[in-house]
């Protein structure tokens, strides 16, 4: 691994922490420097770890220097931070680490702070101790900020810690099958003959597939032939729940990228769908994902909430609200999150999936279903915006969600059968007289 590569993750993860970047955007530039697919995935490994570990990273820091690096020396921190974690949690040999650290650097206009680089991961190359945080910090013990902490401590009083740490865990890899192209068992078959460890988890849904090691998807057995897509399995929920029938008028009102716009077209073909979404790059990911996997579907720029834009007056069968949240279901898989997002962020995004909700409420044929979705953890945004909703909807009622044993309401936690954290509402119009 080259000190190309070691500048390389420093600079993705300044633009992540001080510049405000998310890893989906920062890294995939980064990549493009590299050549090789194993530098890319261990700049992404590297990059993920040091966002993962960075409140640990940052305090073995505070012990060993006078005083962190600032304004232009900046992405020089972000060095030291990516030497300690190659140290501490990668199986790099020590001195490969050190001075492959220290001469990236240079590329870094840091070369008058190679010595201080250099003494600062021999000390920890040393020091093993000061990875004992024991008495530390609840936010330096669990890697999270103190306002997440606390939001799932409320939330979750017997089950907070236990998503706190599986939030630590690298994200498995899940594919969903197309079986308008391939049967389950078909793909697991191509799988099991090109010597890739997967299994099928859950028995309710034969099509999520989990792979044992992370893999680069476009090299499996039938990508370019659209037999399967990259999806978490609680995200596969999403279009089982909403279960359209064949000549249904269906809407995915926030549908970028566009898995489950996909996902819902496989299950029932004979549909009529709009996928909208507001972010027009998006979009791109969208059309991308329908012409690998032989899909069609109106899909439309616009915002859901700007009707004049986008609708063309008929009211939908089905609607999927995937809607805007905080994400703090899918830290594990995205663990830029835990630093991008604020606390001042969640009441206005409740407000917004408020707005949403009802708006997309309008658009529902009476007798119609509409599924609410997020990838949030915490309940302002899923089961007391539900409650709110139906305090002003007399018309709308929950329905039973049979594979959650029957409950109205179903939250998923991040580790559970290995799931990210989502939750899920299916809301049903009743018909008036």
């Amino acid at each position: 691994m080259s000190a190309q590569l070691r500048a390389l993750a420093a600079e993705t993860c300044f633009l992540v922490i001080d510049q405000g970047k998310s890893l989906s955007e920062a890294l995939p530039k980064a990549q493009q420097k590299l050549a090789s697919a194993p530098d890319k995935a261990l700049l992404q490994e590297i990059c993920f770890g040091v966002m993962r570990t960075l409140p640990q990273l940052e305090t073995v820091c505070q012990h060993l220097m006078s005083k962190p690096l600032i304004k232009q020396l900046r992405p020089l921190q972000f060095l030291i931070y990516v030497g300690i974690y190659q140290l501490k949690f990668m199986r790099i040999p020590d001195h490969a680490a050190i001075s492959e650290t220290v001469e990236a650097a240079r590329s870094l206009k840091g070369q008058s702070l190679t010595k201080l680089i250099n003494g600062v991961l021999r000390n920890v190359q040393r020091q093993p101790a000061l990875f004992d945080f024991a008495s530390a910090s609840l936010a330096v013990q669990y890697n999270h900020p103190g306002w997440i902490i606390d939001a799932i401590k409320q939330a979750y009083p017997e089950q907070w810690q236990t998503i706190l740490q599986a939030n630590q865990h690298k994200a498995p890899l899940w594919l969903r099958v197309n079986q308008q192209q391939i049967s389950p068992a078909a793909f697991m078959a191509e799988l099991t003959a090109a010597d890739i460890a997967h299994s099928q988890p859950l028995s309710y849904l034969p099509v999520a597939i989990k792979l044992e090691q992370a893999r680069d998807v476009t090299l499996l057995p039938g990508y370019a032939e659209g037999w399967f897509s990259v999806q978490d399995g609680a995200a596969q929920h999403a279009a089982l729940l909403l279960d359209s029938q064949p000549g249904d008028v269906v809407l995915d009102a926030c549908c970028a990228p566009g898995g489950k716009t996909c996902h819902i077209l496989e299950l029932t073909p004979d549909i009529t769908l709009t996928a909208l979404d507001r972010d027009e790059k998006r979009l791109a990911r969208v059309h991308d994902n329908l012409a690998r996997l032989s899909l069609q579907a109106r899909v439309v720029a616009a915002d859901v909430l700007d009707t004049a834009n986008w609708w063309q007056g008929e009211q939908f069968d089905r609607i999927l609200l995937d809607v805007p949240c905080s994400a703090t279901g899918v830290i594990r898989r995205h663990p830029d999150i835990r630093w991008l997002r604020k606390k001042s962020d969640i009441t206005p995004l409740v407000t917004l999936q408020s707005e949403i909700l009802l708006h997309a409420w309008s658009l529902l044929k009476p007798g119609g279903t509409l599924l609410y979705a997020t990838c949030s953890i915490l309940p302002s945004e899923n089961s007391e915006q539900i409650q709110a909703f139906l305090s002003q909807q007399p018309d709308a009622i929950l329905h039973p969600i049979s594979i959650a044993n029957n409950a109205t309401t179903w939250q998923i936690l991040p580790g559970e059968q290995d799931l990210d954290g989502f939750f899920f509402a299916v809301l049903h119009k009743k018909i008036t007289t």
